[in-house]
């Protein structure tokens, strides 16, 4: 394996030789601050970056990004391809604040030419302090691990009362149906969980009443 591509895989070291890397974690924050705090209401989309243009989850997506927009809420996404590039285009389409949160990868995450607000991250957790900081729902819809992955930190910050609990939506029941079940079987059932954690989330097909329940909750 050659020395670049092992720096693929190498997580950045905060050795006392690298201190200099927290002014890098401290300016991804100052910069991100300064420029999410003139974005109203925002409300993150996440999802597949491999979805294509064609696809039903993609216009579905692009659906969601533009009632949210119609409906006075910013639009935030990883502003990649796929699910995030969707749900930018149909906030931008419809006049719609229209964040993207790009991270810096070895592959596969491009910025998407929607976004009107873009922020470039390095780190993975300075990014994600910023979707919670600045959003006051999650729209959770198909993809993979990183989808996963902002899924369980809102949950988990919900449940354990580091934030205020706000609409985690898992939209297409049909691909979500499977986690739900298994959720219920072996977190709920095996005790892992309270029976009232069930209800830091919800799954809805509709993107008129998902911005619907939004509303409700939210006071734009």
């Amino acid at each position: 394996m050659t020395e670049q591509v092992e720096r693929q895989y190498v997580i950045d070291a905060l050795s006392a030789q690298e201190s200099w890397r927290m002014f890098r974690i401290i300016s991804e924050f100052v910069d991100a601050i300064d420029t999410m705090s003139g974005v109203p209401k925002g409300v993150s989309i996440f999802g597949s970056a491999r979805v294509a243009p064609a696809t039903e989850e993609y216009q579905l997506a692009e659906d969601m990004g533009g009632r949210l927009a119609q409906a006075g809420f910013s639009v935030i996404t990883g502003g990649g391809g796929g699910v995030m590039e969707a749900g930018n285009k149909g906030a931008t389409e419809n006049g719609g604040h229209s964040v993207g949160l790009n991270i810096e990868l070895p592959f596969e995450q491009r910025p998407n030419p929607y976004a009107n607000v873009r922020l470039n991250f390095r780190y993975f957790f300075v990014r994600k302090v910023i979707f919670v900081k600045y959003s006051v729902a999650y729209i959770v819809m198909p993809g993979g691990f990183g989808t996963l992955d902002e899924l369980a930190e809102a949950l988990t910050l919900i449940q354990t009362k580091r934030i205020r609990p706000f609409p985690v939506i898992l939209m297409g029941s049909d691909y979500w149906s499977g986690l739900v079940e298994w959720i219920k079987d072996k977190h709920l059932g095996g005790g892992k969980i309270s029976p009232e954690d069930m209800d830091y989330f919800r799954v809805m097909d509709d993107p008129e009443e998902v911005v619907r329940l939004i509303k409700q909750v939210v006071i734009i």
